[in-house]
This record gives C-alpha cells, structure tokens and sequence, in this order.
C-alpha cells in the first residue's frame, strides 16, 4: 500500500513538474518565430533564385525539362510529397553539380546529367537534394552559418548583393555537416525505394566520385559539397540491403540517351 502511495506522488509530482516546465516556455513567441523563419524562407528562395537565374544560363530544351519533371515527379507522388514544392530549375553548366535553395528551389546543372550512367544514379541526387529540402536542412545551413537576423535583413534590402552571392556561394559550392548529409542519404535512399528505383545506382556513383576525389578538375563540384563520398556509398549499400522490392525504370531507355543527346547539342 505504501508503495502504491509512493508511485502515486510521484506520478503526481512528475505531472506537476511538466506543467510547470510547459508554462515557462513562451508559445506565442515559439510560433512566431517558425512564421518569421517560414516567411524569410519563402522570401530568400524569390530571392536567391532571381540573382541565380540573371547569373546562370537556365535551360530552356522543353524536353529535357519534361524528362527531369518525370523523375521528381515520381520520387514526389510517392512519398507523398507536395510536387508544387519543389521548384526544378536545370542550368546549362558543364559541372557535375546540384544543389538547393530556400523554399524548395532544386538547381541541377546539365553536367550532372552528362555525368550520370543511367536514369538512376540521376534519380538518387534527385532525391538526395529533395531529402535536403524536405528536412528543412538548407534553412538550418544558413542560419547556423549566417544567423537568422542576417537572412531577415536581406529579404528586407538592408544588405548588399554581395552578401546574398556568397549565401548562394555556401550553399552551392559547400558542404553540409555529416549527419545532415548522411541523414539526406538515408532519406533519399527511402525515397527512392518507395518510388520503386535501385539505390544502389546512386551508392556506385558515389564510389565513381570516390576514385575521383583526388581530381583537380573544376568540373566536379559535387565532390567538394558532398565529401566521403566511398564511406557514403558503403552505408547506402548496408542501408539498401535485403529489401524486398522490384524496381522498375521510369524512363525508357530511348528517352533517357534521347536526354543525353538532348543536352549534348
């Protein structure tokens, strides 16, 4: 009975003690600091992408766009990812790269593609880059390495340009930290899973960027943003494993050497 009693006031105490903790914490403030972030956000992609876009020559082949559309597309539909939040932009660049900007912006330079040996390895940095986005790391970046009262004062014109390239710098040409990339990874190979394409096409180009690691060609951006990349492949390989799924290709054969040729001229 009396250490029934005992169980009893502890529960009691326990419970007391979490309302008290639950009304030190200032709600109102809480959320309106997530509105605050989530406005800036929308404000720095508007941003970012207009300065991007006048620096960048974009790609304007319908085709190659409607073929990319089909991948993000399908990794989107399902895992039950809003498609309207993900802004796909291809830029005719001969650098193996992609990247994210804020609110959703997906960069991915006809290099990559180029570089890629099949629809799959494209499909995993695809996914790779949505899993960035849809974990809220590109927002985290920036305000780890430049404060959320900077990334205010930009969307409100109190900063110079230069200031707003060297943002869009850090996120294009630099990496994130290891459990950000690594937890990108592991979403991205769920991704692809659930949308029924073979992860272990991007584990090998990840071992193929591996080899190249050493390369001092300017071409092969992804390797500076994206380091480790043999250590990468071997837990995306491990995480892979023994998963009983039958996967299929989005694209055809024809229409993906049709995307090479497409970027080629």
């Amino acid at each position: 009975m009396k250490k029934t009693s005992i169980q009893g006031l502890s529960i009691v105490f326990l419970f007391v003690s979490m309302l008290f903790l639950c009304n030190q914490i200032n709600w109102m403030q809480l959320f309106s600091i997530k509105a605050t972030t989530a406005k800036t956000e929308e404000k720095l992609g508007e941003l970012f992408w207009g300065i991007y876009q006048k620096a960048e020559k974009q790609n304007d082949k319908k085709f190659a766009n409607q073929v990319l559309d089909s991948l993000v597309n399908q990794l989107c539909k399902n895992n039950k990812i809003k498609r309207a939040t993900i802004k796909l932009h291809i830029i005719t660049k001969n650098e193996v790269n992609a990247f994210a900007l804020p609110n959703g912006h997906l960069v991915v330079y006809t290099g990559l593609i180029a570089n890629c040996k099949n629809q799959e390895e494209l499909s995993g940095v695809i996914a790779h880059e949505i899993a960035h986005i849809e974990s809220n790391h590109v927002m985290s970046k920036l305000t780890k390495e430049i404060g959320l009262t900077m990334l205010i004062s930009m969307t409100t014109g109190n900063t110079g340009a230069e200031s707003i390239k060297n943002a869009i710098k850090l996120l294009s040409s630099s990496a994130f930290d290891r459990k950000l990339e690594k937890e990108a990874d592991i979403k991205a190979v769920d991704y692809l899973c659930n949308a029924k394409i073979n992860p272990e096409a991007f584990a090998n180009f990840l071992y193929r960027l591996a080899e190249e690691e050493n390369s001092t060609s300017k071409y092969l951006s992804w390797i500076s943003t994206h380091p480790e990349s043999k250590n990468r492949a071997e837990y995306i390989i491990a995480y892979s494993k023994n998963k009983k799924i039958k996967y299929k290709s989005i694209l055809t054969k024809s229409t993906w050497l049709a995307l090479k040729n497409n970027l080629a001229n």
